[in-house]
């Protein structure tokens, strides 16, 4: 207390030059900077686009501001610190850290992710081998000394939005369960963007679905009385969130571009269910999934008017040209139903990946 109250007294005694001195000219006014420049920390771009499978860099760049130099001062080792966001930015999920020489990846990252490192103020992350758990928002933070910077960088995906019930039929999933159905169909729960975008596109879909942040919500573009009211405007409807072990509803998936090839086979009958999984495996593939149907229908703009087995049990047909008995009215993946696996009616489709 008393060597501050000595620190107040001597600025105080020199806010106002002494009346007597004449011999003083000029004020001197120091000024004093406690840190030095100030951290700053940029992402040169807010949003990336890629796919499942491709390489990707998210930028961000650190900067001292008022200094000329954009590299550290050397006093502090740089600490880079990648995490990525969860949707309501409470949690964060560790992927990269990095502080000298010493390296760090996490998760589902390790062997994928790396510092780009073009110049000594380059903190951007290089991911490859995309996953479809990749999607989503990423924190850069840089840290040097007492003084550290964030950006935030947005990793989207192309790819497809569809909804999905299983063969119990609709409104049978809880939150897990629903998670694990995404998985069997080669595909993750959807985000709300994800879904938001699709609508954007047109997606219109009147059952209820769970979204990765656990809310429940469905995409109306044509309002109708059993979709919320006629009078109502065109919007993702949002039922709020739900207990996750007790709630039952669809749920909205999301794929990706996929590292193989999707066909419809050619076989001189029509197959059970059992005959068309073994099919494939005789030509070589696995039976295919609904994600796959679903991304080489929007991705590759797949197109065949023979309504055909999956592995789920469901037997789909995807159509990117509407015309006459094969959906006239719009381009889909047309579905047929969930069939006795004992009906000898359709063939099949199949997926064989690459290597």
């Amino acid at each position: 207390m008393k060597t501050l109250l000595f620190l107040v007294l001597i600025s105080a005694c020199g806010a106002e030059p002494h009346p007597g001195n004449s011999s003083l000219e000029h004020e001197r006014i120091v000024h004093i900077q406690e840190n030095g420049p100030r951290l700053l920390v940029v992402a040169e771009q807010a949003k990336i686009f890629s796919h499942r499978g491709g390489n990707v860099t998210l930028p961000c760049k650190f900067y001292h501001e008022h200094s000329s130099a954009a590299t550290s001062s050397g006093t502090h080792r740089i600490r880079v610190k990648w995490t990525k966001l969860t949707y309501d930015y409470l949690k964060e999920v560790d992927v990269f850290v990095a502080m000298g020489h010493h390296r760090k990846s996490y998760g589902g990252y390790q062997g994928r992710v790396s510092l780009r490192e073009s110049s000594e103020n380059d903190a951007s992350l290089v991911i490859t081998n995309i996953r479809l758990e990749d999607y989503g928002r990423y924190k850069c933070e840089v840290i040097e000394g007492l003084e550290d910077d964030t950006a935030v960088v947005t990793l989207n995906l192309e790819g497809v939005v569809f909804p999905y019930s299983p063969r119990l039929g609709r409104y049978n999933l809880n939150f897990h369960e629903a998670q694990r159905a995404c998985a069997e169909q080669d595909s993750v729960m959807a985000s709300f963007d994800q879904l938001y975008d699709a609508w954007r596109s047109g997606l219109d879909w009147c059952n209820a679905g769970w979204l990765s942040d656990g809310s429940v919500q469905y995409p109306i573009t044509k309002p109708r009385e059993p979709c919320g009211g006629r009078n109502t405007v065109p919007g993702v409807r949002n039922y709020g969130f739900w207990d996750k072990d007790k709630s039952h509803y669809d749920v909205f998936c999301f794929t990706s571009s996929f590292n193989g090839r999707f066909y419809y086979l050619i076989h001189p009958t029509k197959l059970t269910y059992d005959e068309a999984v073994q099919a494939c495996l005789k030509d070589g593939s696995q039976i295919a999934k609904v994600g796959q149907i679903f991304a080489a229908w929007k991705l590759l703009g797949y197109d065949r008017c023979d309504a055909g087995w999956l592995a789920d049990g469901s037997v789909r047909y995807p159509i990117s040209r509407p015309r006459k008995r094969c959906s006239p009215s719009e381009a889909a993946v047309r579905f047929v139903g969930f069939p006795d696996k004992k009906h000898k009616l359709y063939g099949v489709y199949c997926f064989r990946a690459y290597n």
